[in-house]
């Protein structure tokens, strides 16, 4: 009886050093239901209402502004197309260029997402609204053989209105959104 009380615990010693990769990362926290919020490296098409002139597509650069003709630099990560609507809107005004401005934003380009690890095509991916994790690696080439399948890393960055910003990990499953910028890492299984 204490050889097999031995083998037991001795067991469950190799077992815990046999985790797998990544799954004591914590869960990734769900994005919250709001407007999608601009980032550096999205680009935006700004239409001035009877204004062409004005009107263009902007990429947001690394310091997070797009640079408008006649009214300058212009903050935009961290804001939601409305936002930035109503920044240009008065920025139009102020610059005394028009009396009432009619601007729209709408993005049509999305910061990339990366998908390493274990896919058949690790590399950078464009963004599509509605992406998973799963759809991510289908993207990706698919798993490969050794590919922990049940959950990924994900490394989400925010704009938190600073030059560096901050980033969070964590586990998600395979039907969890991705948002744009994200790093989707598959694991490695070990057998």
């Amino acid at each position: 009886m204490p050889n097999r009380l031995i083998w037991l615990s001795l067991s469950g010693f190799i077992l815990a050093g046999c985790q797998s990769p990544g799954a004591d990362l914590p869960p990734l926290p769900d994005a919250p239901m709001r407007a999608y919020r601009l980032g550096s490296g999205d680009q935006v098409r700004i239409l001035v209402f009877g204004e062409d002139q004005l009107s263009g597509e902007y990429r947001v650069n690394d310091t997070g502004r797009i640079a408008l003709p006649l009214i300058g630099a212009v903050r935009a990560a961290g804001f939601s197309t409305t936002e930035l609507e109503a920044t240009v809107t008065g920025g139009l005004k102020k610059a005394g260029m028009l009396r009432d401005p009619s601007v729209a934003v709408e993005v049509i380009a999305y910061r990339p997402i990366f998908v390493l690890g274990e896919v058949n095509k690790p590399g950078q991916y464009p963004y599509q609204p509605g992406t998973t994790v799963v759809t991510a690696v289908a993207v990706a080439g698919g798993f490969t053989y050794r590919a922990i399948d049940e959950y990924a890393a994900v490394v989400r960055s925010f704009d938190s209105g600073t030059p560096e910003g901050r980033a969070i990990e964590g586990k998600a499953s395979r039907k969890s959104f991705v948002q744009p910028g994200d790093v989707i890492t598959i694991f490695e299984r070990r057998f």
